[in-house]
């Protein structure tokens, strides 16, 4: 294992590796509760717990893959900013069929692919300056930030100035403040895992309180598989012209996301050459571009990424053996899908309405979403 992983080489161990593995899942582990509130929106015909199997299995298979593949401590799972996109943009907005839109995800990430295989990516990657890398994530983060304020019922629609606040007397809009100012709050003063300690702490309060339902099991093997392969099998569908739009769109958000996480995760980590440059990019961007097309198969949209993974870096990663132990943690996770799918899912007020399904909706940088989403 010294050997394959180089841990003498790059001054780290076995042990070391395990904690940094451990402390990125912690950071990225939100995607679990997020990517299915996402998705299982109402109306994109998508079940949470679907979407919760899918994401754990997609984000596994990648973040193994990083590790073994590239020997690159970075972990990979569902892109918030991709997924927005993917349920808001073509499901809802556009009105395609789940099927259709996880067939683009799989076109645009095969599309990727090809690139990297040309060797254009890297190119790309080397030729773009960092600025713009990170000003491309942070539009992402903005498009991410009001999803959730809309979703949270924080905002809602006004026909006079398009936008206005929403009710701060309904019990899930409350929640969702209280759950945004906790969670800021363990974020800042750098507690490890705050996002997660925060989306949990904001869901034990909403069950106290009635807002949010209490999970009918805590784990349970009876695993949703209903999102896997629907994708796959609509590729026939997708193939039109009218839908090159929008695989152009998820190609853009696609290709430019993962620049400046690659970048910065591998600075952080002591592996970019004296040009700044990742010696091993190609595989890694590989690798990044076949867990899009995983992502898609899925249905889990695109599968990126994490700049959470310097938070690993930061705790001594230095190899690929970080990012297997996220995808072993992500697997161990599966089992959970019942309370899961409760904390992540539609919050119901007292008078049983459904309320706003992304009320936990961290404002965070996407990614990954990328790099500085």
């Amino acid at each position: 294992m010294d050997r394959f992983f180089k841990f003498s080489e790059r001054g780290t161990n076995l042990r070391t590796e395990v904690v940094a593995g451990l402390t990125t899942f912690m950071t990225m582990a939100y995607i679990i509760f997020v990517n299915p509130a996402i998705l299982s929106t109402e109306g994109t015909g998508l079940s949470a717990e679907g979407v919760f199997v899918a994401t754990c299995l997609a984000a596994a298979a990648a973040s193994i893959a990083m590790g073994v593949v590239a020997n690159f401590p970075v972990a990979l799972a569902s892109g918030l900013g991709l997924n927005a996109v993917v349920a808001f943009t073509l499901i809802l907005g556009l009105g395609i069929p789940w099927q259709t839109a996880m067939a683009a995800v799989i076109v645009e990430g095969l599309i990727v692919t090809l690139l990297v295989l040309t060797n254009l990516r890297e190119a790309v990657l080397n030729a773009i300056p960092l600025s713009l890398k990170f000003a491309i994530a942070v539009g992402i983060g903005l498009f991410i930030a009001f999803i959730g304020l809309k979703n949270a019922g924080i905002v809602v629609l006004d026909p006079v100035t398009y936008l206005t606040l929403g009710d701060f007397t309904q019990g899930p809009v409350l929640l969702a403040l209280f759950g945004l100012a906790i969670t800021l709050a363990l974020v800042a003063r750098g507690l490890r895992g705050g996002l997660i300690a925060g989306i949990l702490l904001t869901a034990v309060v909403g069950m106290v309180l009635g807002v949010v339902p209490f999970p009918s099991a805590v784990a349970s093997l009876n695993l949703d598989t209903s999102t896997i392969g629907g994708g796959v099998l609509a590729l026939p569908d997708v193939l039109q012209l009218t839908l090159l739009p929008v695989i152009f769109a998820l190609f853009m958000t696609d290709f430019f996301d993962t620049m400046g996480t690659v970048i910065a995760v591998g600075q952080e980590a002591k592996l970019l050459d004296e040009d700044g440059r990742l010696p091993n990019a190609k595989r890694v961007l590989l690798v990044d571009s076949l867990a899009a097309v995983g992502g898609g198969a899925m249905g889990a949209s695109s599968v990126t990424s994490y700049i959470e993974s310097g938070s690993g870096v930061a705790e001594g990663g230095r190899t690929g053996m970080t990012s297997v132990v996220v995808g072993i943690l992500f697997l161990l996770a599966l089992p959970f899908s019942p309370l899961v799918t409760v904390i992540g899912g539609a919050c119901r007020s007292r008078e049983g309405r459904t309320g706003p399904r992304s009320s936990f909706l961290p404002l965070r940088r996407p990614r990954s979403s990328s790099s500085a989403s």
